[in-house]
């Protein structure tokens, strides 16, 4: 398969063919970050849905929060898959990530919201 007809094109008509487990190393990242998201996005709905004795305004904060960080996760990680795919065709050093550090804010911030919605 050329590189012209994989996708993204931006990606793949970059630089050298890396080892394949580099690549392959790469896409398990990535696919770990996706059950991540789908994770919160699942868990801010059950919050949503099954939370009822739990302070409303606070419970809906804490689901929109894990939600809203699920998509934003998704994406990001999208993002840095192809950075690193990248920078491993163009054989220079790894790119860093933010991911951890979304994901630790946003919860940490849910489970804040959560202990105030338990408390009230």
């Amino acid at each position: 398969m050329s590189a012209e007809s994989r996708f993204p094109k931006s990606v793949y008509t970059s630089g050298e063919e890396p080892d394949a487990r580099f690549t392959l190393s790469n896409e398990r990242t990535f696919l770990a970050w996706m059950r991540t998201a789908i994770a919160l996005i699942a868990c801010g709905i059950a919050l949503q849905l099954l939370g009822e004795q739990l302070h409303e305004v606070l419970r809906m904060l804490a689901a929109v929060a894990l939600v809203l960080t699920g998509i934003v996760l998704a994406v990001a990680a999208w993002f840095s898959w192809m950075r690193t795919e990248r920078a491993l065709r163009r054989d220079e050093p790894l790119p860093r990530t933010r991911l951890g550090l979304i994901l630790s804010i946003s919860v940490a911030v849910s489970g804040a919201l959560l202990v105030a919605a338990m408390l009230l």
